[in-house]
């Protein structure tokens, strides 16, 4: 028996460990370089550096210009070479603010409440240096967005460097949970042998290591059903062999019409026992492989619908096909959903369709003209032991035929589903790998 008791739960790591903890310190750490990158930029556009700058600029024009008193010629010569090289359009004005000469495109006048060096308000790239003479040098780049369009990969710089510090270690977090999402997605899908990688001591390696503790219960404990499933219908051969021996020796003495009914009775429970082994078998097996662990062959699966149909007097059209497969659980398959037809078709005829729509599919749709099954108990329908509301179990079968069918078809990669039949019924398809 499987150890039922609940295993210990891993111990928290340190602090440091934390999955809080390590998402709050990237957090802030991306904030401490985001800080530390906005001082940078706010050290290289601060306003008293650009003052500053501006004050030497003029002294640097009162040096190159001429003085106030040169020709106005002279003066534009100069404002001329000295715009050619910096590439800024430039104006100068007298000290009371008339212009003097002009370098490049024309400028805004200088408004008179222009009293200190910098910006010249109600422009655009416009800025105002007063040079030691009193007059005013007005200039603008030709490019006058350029400035600004530097803030801006300055600060495109920084949201760069933030999410490159960032992305090793979210990327690593979410990893981790996305590796643990795959393993437990499969462990759902039926592998109950999946496990997840513990990696980490926080929160997700917590939740790993709880996830394997639990999946080894729940294997152990599906497994310990499946061996007294098994065990127990097979046990149950042994008193029913007997009943009905009993049954055959008192067949002189008793009612013919009670004989009848323990051997339909009898029958009924031997086809219960097989089903039931037969669905145990699957659920233990791999999908592919025989008992034994062998390679399943070949099988002409054109063959066994040939003759199921014929046994059960379906009408057949069937293409040479053939796939790798137990041949006895393919006819087992495929019986089921002729009896499966016949018991519940109400006398239609049945017909069967065998072909492959497509490279490497295989296609078997068993067809009949009964009452159908309703849209929505389609899918219930392949659950053991389920019934259609309605239906009698005077008709016979155990509620595993069905069962069985979707087990085989996937165990051989395939599947089945319920169709509804055009003008009336319902079609059974069965989609299987074929040969690429």
């Amino acid at each position: 028996m499987p150890d039922l008791h609940s295993p210990k739960p891993p111990r928290p790591g340190p602090l440091y460990h934390r999955l809080y903890v390590r998402i709050y310190a990237a957090l802030l750490g991306s904030l401490a370089l985001a800080a530390l990158l906005f001082a940078t930029v706010h050290w290289f556009y601060d306003p008293e550096q650009v003052r500053n700058s501006f004050d030497d600029f003029a002294d640097v024009a009162q040096e190159i210009l001429p003085p106030a008193a040169a020709p106005r010629a002279e003066q534009e010569a100069a404002l001329l070479r000295w715009r050619a090289r910096v590439r800024t359009d430039m104006a100068l004005y007298s000290a009371r603010g008339d212009l003097i000469v002009s370098a490049g495109r024309r400028l805004p006048v200088l408004p008179p409440e222009q009293l200190a060096n910098g910006r010249v308000e109600g422009s655009r790239g416009l800025f105002a240096m007063r040079m030691q003479d009193g007059r005013w040098l007005v200039a603008r780049r030709m490019r006058g967005h350029r400035a600004f369009m530097n803030l801006l990969y300055m600060l495109a710089a920084v949201a760069l460097v933030v999410a490159v510090g960032a992305y090793p270690v979210v990327r690593r977090l979410t990893g981790r949970l996305e590796r643990l999402q795959g393993s437990v997605e499969g462990w759902g899908a039926g592998r109950l042998s999946t496990r997840v990688a513990v990696e980490g001591r926080d929160e997700v390696a917590q939740l790993a290591s709880s996830f394997n503790h639990s999946a080894e219960r729940i294997e152990a404990l599906v497994a310990a059903q499946k061996s007294l499933l098994a065990n127990a219908s097979h046990e149950l051969r042994s008193p029913l062999a007997r009943i009905r021996m009993a049954v055959e020796l008192l067949q002189d003495q008793a009612n013919p019409a009670m004989r009848e009914e323990l051997k339909r009775n009898i029958a009924e429970l031997d086809q219960l026992i097989e089903e039931v082994l037969l669905a145990s078998r699957l659920d233990a097996s791999e999908p592919g492989t025989r008992q034994g662990g062998q390679a399943d062959p070949q099988v002409d699966l054109t063959a066994i619908v040939a003759e199921e149909c014929v046994r059960s007097g379906a009408t057949f059209d069937a293409d040479a096909l053939t796939l790798a497969g137990d041949p006895k659980l393919l006819r087992r398959m495929v019986r089921n959903l002729l009896e499966n037809a016949a018991r519940y078709g109400a006398g239609s005829p049945v017909v069967v369709r065998l072909d492959s729509p497509q490279e490497a599919v295989i296609r078997l749709d068993v067809c009949d003209r009964g009452p159908g099954v309703p849209e929505s108990e389609r899918e219930r329908i392949f659950e053991p032991f389920y019934r259609v509301p309605g239906a009698s179990e005077a008709a016979g079968g155990v509620g595993l035929g069905l069962a069985l069918v979707r087990q085989i078809a996937r165990h051989h990669g395939g599947n089945v589903s319920c169709l509804a039949n055009e003008g009336g019924g319902c079609c059974f398809r069965v989609i299987l790998p074929g040969h690429p």
